[in-house]
């Protein structure tokens, strides 16, 4: 299996290298051509214990983008009112056991979490996360994706998002690592989102495309993440200068990935405390929606 997926890897990138790839048709804009799968019987995950163990309504949906279907992990709060949705973009590891079980924390704080995944559709083999042999095999096909690609599966599912019928209109996007990266980036393709949250994920690099942004951005990082936050200087300089909001928030002691590290800790590690300040700094920006 390793060698089978070694060899597709160098293929793929050998293609990607030859010829630059077209941009796929976005879907979403007229919500009735939008395939909508409510029982898809691909789920191949395991669920985790949190998983099991919630009372809450989880379900695959299957969202179009062209031919590209986009599986997509969505969650329910249990409220009788319309709730703002949280578009949640996975790790550098693909939409694992953390990414949907972050998902559920999320609707049960009372929001619709919506998390797709990105390696969804990677080639014939490896259709979802759950395909790839380990997480590290996920992230090695992660790195070979189109940037662009990214940012349109990203647009058609924030579409579907904002289509649904229990929510309230709002949506608000949470990124993690690579996908804070993306989440950033997101805000500088699309005016879908009404509050852009960035949890210890790169600042885009080229300054002309912080004018695009309309939305408030909220970064979320962690005091011993030199590699992420050497990036956060430029964007500072750019949104003060185009006078859009961008707040940070940086939590000394705690290291990068201290969303999903903390879970794990105990209640006095720096990990731990960042996660649980950080938590509840998400709920506040999601209350203001």
């Amino acid at each position: 299996m390793k060698t089978i997926f070694s060899l597709l890897m160098c293929f793929l990138l050998l293609t990607a290298c030859a010829s630059p790839s077209a941009v796929p048709d976005i879907i979403g804009t007229d919500i009735s051509d939008m395939h909508i799968d409510h029982g898809s019987e691909k789920n191949l995950d395991e669920d985790s214990g949190r998983l099991n163990e919630s009372p809450r309504h989880h379900e695959w949906v299957e969202v179009k983008n062209g031919d590209k279907t986009i599986y997509t992990w969505v969650v329910y709060p249990e409220r009788s009112d319309a709730a703002p949705v949280v578009l949640v973009i996975h790790e550098n590891r693909g939409l694992n056991d953390w990414a949907r079980s972050f998902a559920d924390q999320v609707a049960e704080a009372g929001y619709i979490a919506v998390a797709p995944d990105l390696l969804s559709n990677f080639s014939d083999e490896f259709d979802r996360t759950s395909d790839f042999a380990d997480e590290d095999a996920a992230r090695d096909a992660l790195y070979l994706l189109d940037p662009v690609k990214v940012q349109s599966d990203l647009k058609v599912v924030a579409e579907y998002a904002k289509s649904i019928k229990a929510g309230s209109g709002k949506l608000a996007t949470a990124g993690f690592c690579w996908g804070g990266a993306k989440s950033f980036e997101f805000a500088t393709e699309s005016d879908s989102a009404d509050a852009v949250m960035v949890f210890y994920g790169t600042s885009p690099e080229d300054v002309k495309a912080y004018e695009n942004i309309s939305s408030p951005v909220f970064g979320f990082y962690g005091g011993n993440d030199q590699r992420v936050n050497a990036t956060i200087d430029r964007a500072q300089e750019a949104m003060s200068s185009l006078e859009k909001p961008y707040e940070v928030e940086i939590y000394e002691g705690a290291g990068h990935a201290f969303m999903k590290k903390g879970e794990a800790e105990d209640l006095d590690t720096p990990n731990r405390k960042a996660r649980d300040a950080a938590f509840e700094r998400m709920e506040e920006i999601l209350e203001k929606l």
